[in-house]
């Protein structure tokens, strides 16, 4: 995905398409993506681009080892 819009538009898409197809762990999955994509898309209002899976991750837990910033 080049940005966040296309991508939340993407997993919507196909979350109701696994819904119809009745694949509920397919849009659990999706639901969650999105959750995410949109708190991210929110908190960040200024950034358009598609967060990786290390950024969603570190907007849920800014404090664990993986996501602390050290400056010298």
């Amino acid at each position: 995905m080049k940005d966040i819009q296309s991508h939340i538009d993407k997993d919507t898409t196909e979350l109701y398409d696994a819904l119809a197809n009745g694949q509920t762990q397919r849009a659990r999955h999706l639901s969650d993506e999105l959750e995410q994509l949109e708190r991210y898309q929110k908190n960040h209002p200024g950034e358009d681009h598609d967060p990786t899976y290390i950024e969603l991750y570190c907007e849920r837990h800014p404090s664990d080892p993986e996501c602390l910033i050290y400056e010298d």
